[in-house]
């Protein structure tokens, strides 16, 4: 399933890159261990699209000997990069757009000592944005999803996995889902829709979980398949949320509708991996707390493990997850920003980047692969996103920096200067 703008793409070329990170890899898999370091530098590149692909990438003297370069030149829009480096288009594996207002109340209370779990518990979290999406009508929650696409792709991101979540009942799921879809047809930028119904059990159903599953197996998934509105059913395992059953049910009716599954997992306590493995989830997110028997297990899979630091930032936490233990097991990792109303409301990827390289001592390349080649593998769509080679989607972001190690190091700004999202420029160098 494949969303985007139909907006037709002029030929462009990109040329006088100081780097060119193209992420490319002779290896079929997502990037473990040392491969996640290899970003395939290119110096004083040039990268050519046509037609929202590219189909050339090498240096800026070769590109300018192109024979079908030089005959179409007048029709080619040209940008020189000036010297700025050039990587792929971040991939942001994990986000929660579909919501109406912010949750300001659980700021204060969380300033002032409450725990994430304390605030769910006296009706704010998840719960406290449920209201707002279900009064909100589509037209006014596809603006706002479109919004935060837009300021996401400002910061350099192309691609988008985009969760419902916040209505809990079926009319809501559906309505929050179809306004990703809308969203995401008037963006240039690529969007993958998840169905997370199981986020939390909605008031209605407290103290009646399996009721609340039930409906989610026999009623949402059915319709949501039914209306190709979803390519993943996510599900929120942990503590307070979902049990390890539950998600396996649901993730059995996924299944059963031909829907690929993901899982927030291990952010608040241990769930051991096994019997969801069984299931082949695209990706395991947060994973705060995982137990050291469970990753070869993992690490043979091709489940990524994605990794959103903004959030353990956001909720004001001491502990990270373990990186390092991850990668020099052979774990496939991922980072994604968690774009959420409650426990991350980031929007930009080099944020993610820098949190991961300095509270989990990720080296800078690792989290450059961790941001695009291997979140497009967490999405399944590596065969067209996530590296720069001929083929695939021509989705860029340039930055204002000649070396890669600046992305992460510039926290706090956005040196992002232009996006380039299947082949159409988003901004403007100066």
């Amino acid at each position: 399933m494949r969303y985007g703008s139909c907006v037709k793409s002029k030929p462009l070329l990109l040329r006088n890159i100081a780097q060119l990170l193209t992420l490319r890899s002779s290896a079929d898999g997502p990037r473990r261990g040392v491969s996640l370091s290899d970003l395939g530098f290119i110096q004083d590149a040039a990268v050519l699209c046509l037609a929202g692909k590219i189909v050339s990438v090498g240096t800026t003297k070769d590109a300018l000997r192109d024979p079908w370069l030089k005959k179409n030149r007048k029709k080619v829009t040209e940008i020189d990069c000036r010297g700025r480096m050039v990587l792929p288009g971040f991939v942001d594996s994990h986000t929660h757009p579909a919501f109406m207002h912010p949750r300001l109340v659980d700021f204060e209370k969380r300033i002032s000592g409450a725990n994430y779990e304390e605030i769910a518990e006296g009706g704010g979290g998840i719960r406290s944005s449920i209201d707002g999406v279900r009064k909100a009508s589509k037209t006014a929650l596809t603006q706002k999803v479109f919004a935060v696409l837009a300021d996401l792709a400002a910061h350099g991101t192309t691609t988008v996995e985009a969760k419902s979540g916040y209505g809990l009942n079926l009319e809501s799921e559906l309505k929050s889902l179809e306004a990703i879809r809308a969203a995401a047809r008037e963006w240039p930028g690529t969007v993958v829709p998840t169905f997370l119904g199981a986020h939390a059990v909605p008031p209605e159903y407290r103290g009646r979980s399996q009721e609340y599953v039930d409906l989610v197996c026999n009623e949402m998934i059915p319709a949501i398949a039914k209306r190709k509105l979803a390519r993943f059913v996510d599900v929120f395992c942990d503590r307070g949320a979902f049990s390890a059953a539950e998600a396996a049910q649901i993730f059995t009716a996924a299944e059963r509708h031909g829907l690929a599954v993901r899982a927030h997992l291990g952010q608040l306590s241990e769930t051991r991996l096994g019997p969801l493995l069984h299931y082949r989830p695209a990706s395991l997110d947060h994973m705060d707390h995982v137990n050291d028997a469970d990753l070869p297990a993992l690490a043979r899979s091709e489940t990524i493990a994605t990794f959103v630091p903004g959030a353990n930032y956001f909720l004001g936490l001491s502990k990270y997850p373990d990186a390092r233990r991850f990668i020099e097991s052979g774990v496939a990792v991922a980072l994604a920003t968690d774009y959420n109303p409650g426990s991350s409301p980031m929007l930009s990827m080099p944020m993610a980047m820098s949190l991961a390289c300095t509270h989990m001592k990720m080296s800078p390349a690792e989290a450059i692969a961790a941001a695009t080649i291997n979140g497009a593998w967490a999405l399944q769509i590596a065969d067209r996103k996530g590296s720069i080679e001929p083929g695939k989607d021509a989705d860029l972001a340039v930055f204002e920096a000649s070396d890669y190690r600046e992305i992460p190091y510039w926290f706090g700004t956005n040196r992002c200067a232009l996006t380039i999202m299947n082949g159409l420029p988003s901004g403007r160098l100066s």
